[in-house]
Formats: C-alpha cells, structure tokens, sequence
C-alpha cells in the first residue's frame, strides 16, 4: 500500500537512488524540499541540471571540469614532470586539501576489476600512456586506493610505465595517524613495515 501522493513517492524513488540514501533519508530530504520555498526549489533544480550539462572532462587529465582544461593543469605554477594518478575526481580534491603536492594529477575513472567486468580498456590508462608521450614527464605518482582494485590497477600501471624511463613510486599505506597497532589487520602491518623509513 503506497502513503503518498504520486509525485511525493516518485520523489522519494529518484532521492533514494543516490548513494548513501536510503528510504528513510529519502522521505526525510523529500519533505524537507516540499517545505522548500517555490524560489529555492528552482534554484536547487536548476543547479543539479546545470551541473549535469556544463561539466565535462579536462582534455589533458580527464579531472571534471566546465573548461576544456581543467584549474590544476592550466596554472603555470604547477610542477609540469611530476603527475599523481587517482581513481576519481574526489581524490583530487583529498590530495589538494593536503597543500603538499604541487605537480599535476591524471583521474583514470576507475579501477581494474575483472569481477565488475572493468578492465584496463575501460579507464583512463591510454589516455596517461599519451601524455607520457607527448609531455617530459619524470615522476608518476600513483595513488590509487589500498584495496585489491587499487593496488591491480597501480601494478598494472607500473609495467606500463616503467620501459619509458619514467620513475614511478606509490603513495605509502600503513596504521593511520591515532590509530593503534592491535586494531590493525595483517596487511595494513605489512605495508607499514614495507613503506617505513629512517627517522
């Protein structure tokens, strides 16, 4: 038996599709816009279509952008010879937050993943291999996720890379900063032990 209105339960429908939403926080954000003045409904509307229709991807890092290339890879002060591989436009955004890394990234959209059917084929790899062609690059930086698709896909990446001359080194995984070595599990040990150094 459906409660609602039909618009109101198409709403909740399409909220709860996003990630991270389920029907309760769906019917919760769903009243919340109903609450919404006519003004402010439009405008949050108008946002998510205009989002949706002007950002497209930076021609030279595949990073999401609304120019043809994006902030990062036109700023002159950037580092040019170092590029720092994420899976996704958000671990830009992580390691920018950092104010560490001053070189350029290249956003593959993925990871390799043979049980989810994605293979090298179907992220950005060909894409990197081309600038490395074209640009005079010395360092590539690879900071993929520490789980089995991440650590698949820097390996893979690796052996690409590694035949042009070009040094490649991968972020350092390990016990994260007020963390306690009895919580952590055997894996996260062992990248600790292999990525220490001399203090």
């Amino acid at each position: 038996m459906n409660y609602y209105a039909a618009p109101i339960a198409r709403l909740i429908e399409e909220l709860s599709k996003l990630p991270g939403v389920g029907s309760k926080t769906a019917q919760r954000l769903a009243f919340h816009i109903l609450d919404m003045s006519g003004g402010d409904v439009e405008q949050l509307a108008k946002a998510i279509v205009t989002a949706k229709r002007s950002i497209k991807y930076c021609t030279k890092c595949c990073n999401i952008t609304d120019n043809e290339i994006c902030n990062i890879c036109s700023n002159e002060k950037r580092d040019p010879a170092s590029i720092c591989v994420v899976e996704d436009a958000r671990d830009v955004i992580a390691m920018e937050k950092t104010r560490e890394f001053k070189g350029l990234y290249h956003v593959l959209h993925g990871a390799i993943s043979p049980m989810e059917g994605i293979g090298p084929e179907n992220i950005r790899i060909k894409e990197l291999l081309k600038r490395l062609g074209e640009e005079d690059i010395k360092e590539v930086i690879l900071a993929t996720n520490p789980n089995i698709e991440g650590e698949a896909t820097a390996m893979y990446i690796s052996r690409l890379i590694k035949p042009l001359g070009i040094r490649v080194t991968r972020i350092a995984h390990g016990i994260p900063v007020g963390g306690d070595l009895e919580y952590a599990d055997e894996v996260t040990l062992m990248k600790a032990l292999e990525g220490r150094r001399e203090i």
